[in-house]
């Protein structure tokens, strides 16, 4: 079984490094590396520093939002090409545990796991130290985000609440991947395109395992809660998200807008900037 990684990446230059350093520590390597480049194309340059494998595909920016969307697909259709039967989708802000890639393979392995969506527990990592993070040492600071099933190293868990999918670290076979569709390029930027993946996976009937053992790092990054930073691009989302599903995601961020004045929502929930002529 051939396995590709594939990482989607804007800035983010020293994670990315990290990432790679990760995947070089595999006790069961990836057979390919697919790095798309949104809208930076000095990661060519990272990637080369690191002396990497890996095949970078550019990816420019759309109405200058990020297509992580797109990216992803563009990624899956490279990996898919050279040959790719398992496809590991990883966030560039996480280091892949050194069982990772041999714990997606195993499960993608077994006839009753092989066609499943495969979902991997993630542990949050505090600011690196001067030096980065000692990667020999992450084993032992598992500590699995607690929203989602933590299974054992050694267990594979069906669960049905596709609400938990995120896109930090997930694999699909090529047949998983062709049933669910990729990724829907309607969203661009920030918030709603893995929600609505796993969207897809449950109307496909596509079945979704945590896999115990699975294990990657997310790296530290400042977070704003709620992220203002990305109100355009949620609100652009979540309608493209309500349109194709009927209810709305990232109900927490909007109403936290809607508390502190920065939208307004008409009577279907709809959100939108106000209007500066009126009083908020």
């Amino acid at each position: 079984m051939k396995t590709a990684v594939i990482t989607t990446v804007h800035g983010r230059h020293d994670h990315l490094r990290r990432q790679i350093r990760g995947l070089e520590l595999s006790v069961r390597p990836a057979d390919i590396h697919v790095v798309i480049a949104l809208g930076d194309p000095t990661i060519r340059n990272v990637v080369a520093a690191t002396g990497s494998p890996a095949i970078l595909i550019e990816c420019g920016s759309a109405n200058g939002g990020l297509p992580v969307a797109g990216g992803r697909n563009i990624g899956a259709a490279a990996a898919l090409n050279l040959g790719a039967d398992l496809m590991v989708f990883l966030d560039v802000d996480c280091i892949p545990g050194t069982a990772l890639i041999g714990r997606y393979h195993d499960a993608a392995a077994q006839p009753e796991h092989a066609q499943a969506l495969l979902c991997g527990p993630v542990t949050y990592l505090p600011p690196p130290g001067p030096q980065g993070y000692p990667l020999g040492q992450l084993p032992s600071q598992v500590n699995p985000h607690p929203a989602r099933p933590a299974p054992r190293s050694t267990d594979i868990v069906a669960n049905t609440d596709y609400e938990l999918f995120w896109s930090l670290s997930f694999a699909a076979n090529a047949t998983t991947w062709n049933r669910i569709g990729g990724f829907c390029e309607l969203y661009c930027g920030y918030g709603g395109e893995d929600t609505d993946f796993a969207q897809c996976a449950a109307a496909a009937n596509v079945t979704m395992r945590w896999v115990g053992g699975a294990d990657s790092f997310h790296q530290y990054h400042h977070v704003s809660n709620p992220p203002t930073e990305h109100l355009d691009d949620i609100l652009r989302n979540a309608v493209v998200f309500y349109s194709r599903w009927g209810w709305w995601p990232m109900e927490g961020w909007l109403h936290e807008f809607e508390n502190r004045g920065l939208i307004t929502r008409d009577g279907d929930g709809t959100p939108s900037r106000p209007n500066p002529s009126e009083p908020t």
